[in-house]
């Protein structure tokens, strides 16, 4: 045997003794051993520096498993550095995983010395006894509100990219809720309490009929300019007066599907100063074929007298010459009565049907003049409101006897040139009187702050007989500045049981 072949066999001797005679640990220690146990096998002297399965204390397989990243480890701390071996193995960039949160900074190397690597060629006795130092661990990664520091970068070895963390997402206002008597604005903890209801009837208990239009008046084709309106309103404001009106059908009317028989008119004759208003409301019979017209030739016919001779007339009240007014006034009812019954007589009804009760007032635009003259015929009401209470100012009822002669104010054109059909002469016979009810007549003067209610007598009657009623009415209208023509409408039409005719309410505020 050659001397070569004597030194191998020498060797197996001594690897046979190390791993057991049976070769079964050898066998696992030489497959997990790393670059000593390929050695062993090949029967080739492992390389200078390469690390052993085990030290030469051992007597058992080694623990490190034969792997790439121990075979690099080895490699390098043969050739590197002092400690560099020890380094783990280096962490996956962010450029790997974009996607993911930027790691932190490899930490410093280990300022652990190397492990004294054993002779190869010395026994396992003479070998100085030493452990196995622990695996490092891997770096974790810095939380992510932390910027960790940046150590060395290996030579060779690029530096890692740092990618700044995304921002933290906008966090949502918290609402900050003011508890305790002390932290609410002094204006919302004292604030009103909600309105009332509107008030919509007086009494125990609604009316029998609803409060809405239920049927609508029948209507001839070959008469369509007689059909009246469910309501009406007007307003208008001159120098210190500020009027409002309103009419509408009464609850038993719109639910029998009935005309309006009350009447409203307003005019303005002449302009500025001199200017003259006159507000005419009538109402015609009930349970009368057309009393709707009645109603409305009335308010015509006076409006058309008064219109011609306003000049005058607006001239005798802002002298105060209550007498020539009066005596014109009642002429000029006389002649618009008499051409109700002259009407009545061209339709072939009875005279004492076709006719109105009718109720005026004159209003002068003259700021400097506060006298309000009111005339009229028939039932209705006439009603001042101030310092919040009502006060009736209905006229007593003047004996109608002789007619008076015409004053120089009224205009001689005001009496027919010739006589109609059945148009009695003057202002009224034994069989037809001019009106069956006496003239009434009332001057007043108004101070800042009144209110002057004229109305017919579907509004007069729960106005008298119904203390609730007038008590509303009052706080409604007591207000400084004088209502809208909806909120006076609203007010005008509250409902009260037994009390279902027809309403118009015609109102004047002074300023």
């Amino acid at each position: 045997m050659s001397e070569q072949g004597a030194r191998r066999g020498q060797e197996d001797d001594w690897w046979r003794q190390l791993y057991g005679e049976d070769g079964a640990e050898g066998g696992e220690g030489a497959g997990g051993g790393g670059a000593a146990g390929d050695a062993a096998q090949s029967g080739a002297a492992p390389a200078a520096g390469a690390p052993t399965g085990a030290g030469p204390a051992d007597v058992g397989p080694a623990e490190a498993s034969d792997t790439l990243d121990e075979r690099v480890a080895s490699v390098l701390r043969t050739v590197g550095p002092p400690g560099w071996g020890d380094r783990p193995p280096p962490q996956p960039t962010p450029a790997d995983a974009p996607d993911r949160a930027a790691p932190a900074a490899p930490a410093p190397p280990d300022e652990t010395p190397p492990r004294p690597e054993p002779d190869r060629a010395a026994p396992a006795g003479d070998a100085p006894p030493h452990e196995t130092p622990p695996r490092p661990e891997p770096d974790r990664p810095a939380p992510p509100d932390e910027t960790p520091t940046p150590g060395p970068v290996p030579p060779g070895e690029p530096p890692a990219r740092r990618v700044p963390p995304p921002p933290p997402p906008p966090s949502e206002p918290i609402p900050l809720k003011a508890t305790g008597p002390g932290a609410r604005p002094r204006e919302v903890a004292r604030s009103a309490p909600p309105p009332a209801p509107a008030l919509t009837y007086i009494g125990d208990r609604p009316p029998t009929y609803e409060a809405e239009p239920a049927a609508l008046p029948a209507a001839d084709p070959a008469a369509l300019d007689e059909l009246v309106p469910d309501t009406a309103l007007e307003g208008a404001q001159y120098g210190s007066l500020t009027l409002r009106a309103a009419s509408q059908r009464g609850d038993s009317a719109r639910y029998r599907g009935d005309v309006r028989r009350d009447a409203l008119l307003t005019a303005r004759f002449g302009a500025g100063r001199h200017a003259l208003i006159l507000v005419a409301v009538a109402t015609g019979r009930p349970a009368v074929e057309g009393a709707h017209r009645a109603a409305r030739d009335a308010c015509g016919w006076i409006g058309g007298a008064v219109g011609r001779g306003y000049t005058q007339l607006a001239e005798d009240i802002r002298a105060d010459r209550r007498g020539d007014l009066k005596a014109g006034l009642q002429r000029l009812t006389d002649r618009s009565y008499g051409k109700l019954r002259a009407r009545a007589l061209e339709r072939g009804g009875p005279p004492e049907q076709y006719t109105a009760a009718l109720r005026c007032l004159l209003l002068p635009a003259d700021p400097d003049c506060r006298t309000r003259v009111f005339f009229g015929v028939g039932a209705g009401g006439l009603f001042r409101l101030r310092d919040g209470a009502w006060t009736d100012l209905e006229p007593v009822a003047t004996d109608h006897g002789t007619p008076a002669p015409i004053p120089a104010s009224i205009s001689a054109t005001d009496a027919p040139d010739r006589p109609g059909p059945g148009l009695p002469h003057g202002p009224g016979t034994a069989e037809y009187p001019a009106h069956p009810e006496p003239f009434l007549f009332h001057a007043a003067f108004a101070r800042p702050g009144d209110a002057l209610l004229l109305c017919s007598a579907g509004l007069a009657e729960p106005l008298r007989q119904e203390p609730a009623f007038a008590a509303h009415l009052a706080d409604r209208w007591s207000t400084p500045d004088p209502p809208g023509l909806v909120p006076f409408l609203a007010t005008a039409q509250l409902r009260a049981k037994g009390h279902a005719k027809d309403r118009t309410a015609v109102a004047v505020w002074e300023a």
